[in-house]
């Protein structure tokens, strides 16, 4: 479908050529695909990491489901369902709207905020053909230049980014955000999480009740070790090493990640906003130098969710530079 709007006066074939050579707020008619969000190799991938995450969440609502059934008389099935079902209800406006206030701490903008957002945000989602109301719009009260996407149709920005940033430099953070969400990490993130709660929950749960038995004695605490040495032992060798995936998971959905925040730059790129995200990135990298921080060790550099600034801007000036 199309919305209309004034006429669209014909542009020039070099600036048709060069998006980034566009202005920000164009006439014409606004054209929305029919294929408005997909899923990434990213998304797949961190759909596929934790998996055994929701494996063992299956397995413990199984276990209160038919705990539940023996006590009350309920068929177990029925609570057993109802959780495998939800995941689709995180994502109705009503759930987004709690998960948005009380998960990420957001609030609705105020009608100057909205007056300055929305106009950039129409822009964005038209030259992406996406339909902008599919959308809400929140704000993070943060001193920092960020953003966030996330859910099915959730994206806020900082109310400092809304103060300092420039229309197009905006409308370039958003492009990002957008990308988030038409290349499937933000609904992927938001399911991983969902279906991994009850696992999350039941082990901290089992470790509280370990913090309060009582100290063993030397000899209960060497059979103990032993049995579970030989039972982790049993496992590894039946699942050829696969019992120990976990321990590595934090650093693969972090690299993951990584990987997703560079196809979402590209895809604000691919917009027309390569150069102004640059911009952008720039007066990150130069706040982030005049704090003088202490460089990250390698362990926490591997478990950033993020690239570092520097990789970001190779990655869109490689892009600029093969657009030219």
């Amino acid at each position: 479908m199309s919305l209309p709007s004034e006429p669209k006066e014909p542009e020039e074939p070099e600036k048709a050529r060069n998006a980034d050579e566009v202005p920000l707020f164009r006439s014409g008619r606004v054209h929305i695909s029919t294929r408005r969000r997909g899923a990434d190799i990213t998304a797949l991938g961190h759909l596929a990491l934790h998996l055994p995450h929701g494996l063992a969440s299956l397995a413990v609502v199984f276990l209160v489901s038919y705990v539940i059934g023996l006590v009350s008389g309920i068929p177990w099935w029925l609570p057993f369902g109802c959780w495998v079902l939800s995941g689709a209800l995180v994502f109705s406006r009503p759930c987004e709207r709690l998960l948005a206030r009380w998960l990420f701490r957001l609030r609705y903008p105020a009608p100057e905020e909205e007056r300055k957002l929305r106009p950039v945000w129409r822009e964005v989602a038209g030259r992406a053909g996406v339909d902008a109301n599919g959308y809400q719009l929140w704000i993070e009260n943060s001193d920092d230049v960020n953003a966030l996407a996330a859910a099915g149709h959730i994206v806020s920005v900082t109310s400092h980014s809304l103060a300092t940033l420039t229309p197009v430099q905006l409308g370039s953070v958003l492009a990002h955000e957008l990308g988030h969400h038409a290349r499937g990490h933000a609904w992927a993130s938001l399911l991983a999480l969902w279906y991994a709660l009850p696992a999350r929950i039941a082990w901290r749960l089992l470790l509280r009740l370990a913090s309060r038995v009582k100290r063993l004695s030397a000899g209960a605490a060497t059979v103990a070790i032993v049995v579970a040495a030989v039972v982790v032992l049993a496992l590894a060798t039946a699942t050829y090493g696969l019992i120990f995936l976990p321990l590595a998971t934090p650093y693969l959905v972090a690299a993951v990640s990584r990987r997703a925040e560079l196809r979402a730059d590209e895809h604000a790129a691919g917009l027309g906003f390569a150069a102004h995200l640059l911009e952008v990135l720039r007066a990150e990298h130069d706040r982030m130098e005049s704090r003088q921080t202490a460089p990250e060790g390698v362990m926490m550099r591997l478990l950033d969710s993020h690239p570092d600034v520097h990789t970001r801007m190779h990655h869109l000036q490689a892009f600029v530079e093969r657009r030219r």
